[in-house]
């Protein structure tokens, strides 16, 4: 029986479990991967003492951090979560069950999927959703990214540096911070196509070809391409919790807390992108798995 059950290895998780193995709390973490969303950014110059660092270099500090406490790290998927009529709680993994007197949610979101002809047959064959991760693959290649956000525009900076071509594909304008913006227009050999929407992706064994559609006359356009980057949103990892009776979620399958990372149910936390909170940053996620740990703590110690 574990004091605390982390679920995510994030930013919050990770953040989290520090600050629970310093209350002395009986934790493990269970999480399907290590270092959530920072893993697939290359460039991070807003975390606070590091006026630049990759993604994955930070959150290699966090686990370095982690691994100083004697804090229990799971690599697996949960695929379940209940809590009995005395408040306990039972995790599902897909391999191992584990039982806890509180639960701190952190599995954070996934990558949404474009949903055209194509997208599922040619991924990890040219179709991809980190460009960090496999942006090397394409060196002096043609690919396509699409979205209009911070981390399709980041993600077309980056590219930009190793293909040969980059083609921006967006439906409406840019919803990127100014600066990134500014980045991406320095880039010679991005070629920007708003009012845009995927209509499928085409190829033999690897992807050959992109197909989209301008959206005021209908107009389709084959761009000859070898991967496509898709960055289009993510969504919250909650499936697993979706039965839990009193857990509140918004419209977007983001679990509801109020201020202290309280959920409607007794000793049920969640912390960082998975929850409503109207930001989605690394500081803001490790901000509150420190809070969501405390608060914890803060609960068992008053539990009758």
């Amino acid at each position: 029986m574990y004091d605390l059950i982390i679920i995510g290895g994030g930013p919050a998780g990770m953040t989290a479990a520090v600050y629970a193995a310093r209350k002395k709390m009986n934790t493990i973490v269970v999480t399907k991967e290590f270092g959530g969303q920072p893993m697939w950014t290359r460039e991070i110059e807003n975390y606070m003492g590091y006026q630049f660092i990759t993604g994955p270099e930070l959150m290699v500090k966090f686990e370095e951090q982690v691994r100083q406490f004697p804090v229990n790290i799971h690599y697996e998927e949960v695929i379940g979560l209940e809590v009995n009529p005395d408040g306990i709680f039972t995790v599902l993994g897909q391999e191992n069950i584990y039982q806890g007197k509180t639960v701190i949610i952190a599995s954070g979101k996934r990558p949404r999927r474009l949903d055209v002809p194509g997208e599922i047959e040619f991924t990890g064959r040219g179709v991809s959703y980190c460009a960090t991760c496999d942006g090397p693959l394409f060196a002096q290649k043609r690919v396509a990214v699409v979205g209009g956000g911070n981390s399709a525009l980041q993600a077309a900076i980056e590219l930009s540096t190793v293909a040969a071509k980059v083609y921006l594909v967006s439906w409406g304008p840019y919803n990127a911070d100014p600066i990134v913006v500014d980045k991406m227009k320095v880039a010679a050999n991005v070629e920007e196509l708003q009012g845009y929407i995927a209509k499928n992706i085409d190829g033999s064994q690897m992807v050959e070809k992109f197909v989209i559609e301008k959206m005021d006359t209908k107009e389709n356009i084959e761009l000859s391409v070898d991967g496509v980057f898709v960055e289009v949103g993510l969504i919250p990892n909650t499936e697993f919790a979706m039965k839990v009776p009193g857990l509140e979620f918004n419209e977007f399958n983001e679990v509801v807390t109020d201020c202290r990372t309280r959920t409607g149910v007794p000793g049920l936390f969640a912390a960082g992108d998975v929850t409503n909170g109207p930001d989605k940053q690394i500081v803001i996620a490790a901000g509150d798995g420190a809070k969501a740990a405390l608060v914890a703590f803060d609960y068992l110690l008053h539990k009758k």
